[in-house]
């Protein structure tokens, strides 16, 4: 119960930072879309009764934010100048490779991650293989054994 509690707590906070309104609508409107959640969460049986801790050390943590938030800006450019020049190919492409995590939790930051890339989006993760959908090819062949794979596996490895 107490870790039902605190999920409950965890989700509604997270949205209430989110959306930055204190208006008691959106208040109640955030409380009940966390207590949805958790209903659900509950009904499928995901909630671990015991809980788990998240173990990353802060200093690896925020040292990854920063390394993300410079990949995303340089992605963003990336992009940009690709729809904006016509000479730059734009070829769609779906990759598949392995990825070195080897946690559940290390395998959702790296699919979010590439997913918070932009030109990059992922399709499908499995303990064994992801399949990602990049903008251009030299987006997709860049995935595998690539510096974010690299970095969430030693984020993963500091918990």
């Amino acid at each position: 119960m107490f870790y039902s509690l605190s999920a409950l707590l965890t989700l509604f906070t997270f949205w209430l930072l989110l959306s930055g309104s204190l208006a008691p609508f959106l208040v109640a409107a955030g409380a009940a879309g966390a207590l949805a959640v958790l209903l659900v969460a509950r009904r499928m049986d995901i909630i671990d009764r015991n809980g788990r801790r998240v173990r990353i050390g802060a200093l690896a943590l925020c040292s990854y934010w920063l390394w993300l938030i410079r990949q995303i800006v340089i992605s963003a450019c990336d992009v940009s100048r690709r729809i904006v020049d016509p000479r730059l190919p734009i070829a769609p492409t779906l990759a598949r490779f392995k990825p070195l995590q080897t946690t559940e939790m290390g395998l959702v930051i790296h699919a979010n991650s590439i997913t918070l890339t932009p030109g990059t989006i992922t399709v499908e993760v499995d303990r064994d293989e992801m399949l990602v959908h990049a903008l251009s090819a030299a987006g997709a062949v860049g995935l595998a054994g690539s510096e974010m794979d690299r970095r969430v596996a030693a984020l993963e490895r500091s918990a």
